[in-house]
């Protein structure tokens, strides 16, 4: 495991209240009118200008909330269990990993801004929150698999038939991603504007102005840094132990960054880059956000019951 905080990851912890699933049209006769909008999904608390966590950008309205993705899941997971019992095979998924680090996709982006927690950890997540994640990481699949025919009936890789019983296209699990839609919340093009915009914004004017006035306040300090991101993914900080070093990087690191607001510009900047490739992409995204949603009604109605 690496122990090492990836601020910089985009699109493993998703935690937005709730998804959007309202599409309109723009109110103008223009062409841009039938542009179809998608609204924000609400914060799980109120906007606080200190706080990142509290922070949401235009493009979460297209991603899968934590709740989408957790339906989807639960529905695919007993669609799975059906399919393999039919054939006569015990197999149970492995268990979901708890969030770590960021409670948001916006949460950690930037990088860290608990001071009580970096007087601590430094640049690592809550102790508790990382036990609990080794935990799940050591408790592995737990598939009860024994990597013959009931592995295969469960991937479609090899065996064709079980007992004359024809084994689905991609075995169980292809039966299950299509009989909910469940790509669905692969959503590629907002996946990629996320990822996009992300690494555009480190460009732009008053965010490359801001990471030289972070530079520089850690310098006064006696830490060597061209860019935010840079200090957390220091290799010296690589290890499960927390050091006095590494406390003392993360607690400076964090007072340069509320001196220079270096996480609010950078926030700004990758809003801008991502209202317009939103506003390019408008059309694609909308085909993703209908299908997301459509996935989601099919998971709900398997989970019931009904279908």
């Amino acid at each position: 495991m690496n122990y090492r905080l990836k601020n910089h990851m985009l699109a493993v912890s998703l935690s937005v209240a709730t998804l959007a699933v309202v599409t309109g049209c723009a109110g103008s006769d223009t062409e841009s009118s039938t542009k179809p909008t998608r609204i924000l999904p609400s914060p799980a608390v109120p906007f606080d200008e200190k706080d990142p966590s509290t922070w949401t950008l235009p493009i979460q309205g297209y991603l899968p909330s934590d709740s989408a993705k957790a339906q989807i899941s639960q529905a695919r997971k007993q669609l799975i269990g059906d399919c393999m019992k039919g054939f006569g095979f015990t197999w149970a998924p492995a268990p979901d990993l708890p969030k770590i680090g960021g409670k948001t996709l916006v949460d950690w982006r930037y990088g860290i801004h608990d001071l009580a927690l970096a007087k601590v950890r430094g640049y690592k997540p809550d102790a508790n929150d990382q036990a609990a994640y080794d935990n799940a990481i050591n408790a592995g699949a737990v598939d009860n698999l024994t990597g013959g025919a009931d592995s295969q009936t469960l991937d479609g890789s090899g065996v064709k038939a079980v007992n004359g019983k024809k084994v689905p296209e991609g075995g169980c699990m292809g039966q299950a991603d299509r009989r909910i839609g469940a790509q669905a919340v692969q959503t590629n093009t907002a996946q990629e504007i996320s990822a996009e915009a992300f690494v555009k914004s480190k460009a732009d004017a008053h965010v490359v102005k801001a990471f030289g006035a972070w530079s520089a306040c850690m310098k006064a300090s006696g830490y060597n840094y061209a860019a935010p991101l840079d200090a957390s993914d220091d290799p010296r900080f690589g290890s499960p132990d927390v050091t006095a070093l590494e406390i003392a990087t993360a607690t400076t690191d964090i007072d340069c960054r509320n001196k220079t607001n270096v996480a609010k510009i950078w926030f700004d900047a990758e809003t801008t880059l991502q209202n317009k490739a939103i506003e390019n992409k408008a059309e694609l995204l909308d085909h993703e956000s209908k299908a997301l949603d459509a996935a989601v009604k099919k998971a709900a109605s398997v989970i019931a019951g009904t279908r």
